[in-house]
């Protein structure tokens, strides 16, 4: 949808391969209408990353390997959304305390100064997500999981998935007696995926 949105004339793929806006930056979201209407074809837009840099530099994982080229299995969004096995022992502590996504190559961006936040209910933090403890959230049971993440896109990745990810969050996170007793409470974990 990226290429058809910049023959759209709703933006350029930037050198981190997202959408960018010159209105709007990179946060939003595409939607697309299919219609047979004769509608007036909108020029498309041209590339206005210039030098900049900013979101190949940033990149935790260098998975943003040459200017609009993303290594998706070195891309932190991709290893804690899409991977389905064990996230690679080289890049956990890559990975930092990140569960869902990363986005860092998009808060790096300029463009972004002319973003404006959401007033989507749907689009807001719930569930006190973004003030959790990691342990508290490692500590849930999939009902729990289940049902405070009812209607989220988080849910997507499964329960299995959600620990994995916790539990390389947490191997990146200081010492603590209670990090520590909260890993080897998952240690005999049915899921390999888990107790790895």
């Amino acid at each position: 949808e990226k290429p058809l949105a910049q023959k759209a004339g709703l933006g350029w793929q930037g050198k981190h391969s997202n959408l960018v806006s010159r209105r709007a930056g990179c946060w939003f979201f595409l939607g697309e209408l299919y219609t047979d209407l004769p509608l007036p074809v909108d020029p498309p837009e041209s590339d206005h990353c210039g030098r900049c840099s900013a979101c190949i530099e940033v990149c935790p994982t260098a998975a943003i390997v040459a200017p609009y080229r993303v290594d998706a299995r070195r891309c932190i969004s991709y290893l804690t959304i899409e991977l389905q096995g064990s996230v690679p022992i080289e890049l956990r502590p890559l990975v930092g305390n990140r569960i869902y996504g990363c986005d860092d190559c998009l808060l790096a961006c300029p463009w972004n100064r002319f973003a404006c936040a959401a007033s989507e209910p749907a689009f807001m933090p719930r569930n006190g997500l973004e003030s959790a403890a990691l342990v508290d959230l490692f500590g849930w049971s999939e009902a729990q999981f289940l049902k405070r993440l009812e209607g989220s896109p988080i849910r997507r990745i499964g329960y299995q998935r959600w620990l994995r990810n916790i539990a390389v969050a947490l191997g990146n996170a200081q010492p603590d007696q209670a990090v520590t007793q909260a890993l080897a409470a998952r240690l005999n974990h049915a899921s390999e995926l888990v107790a790895e």
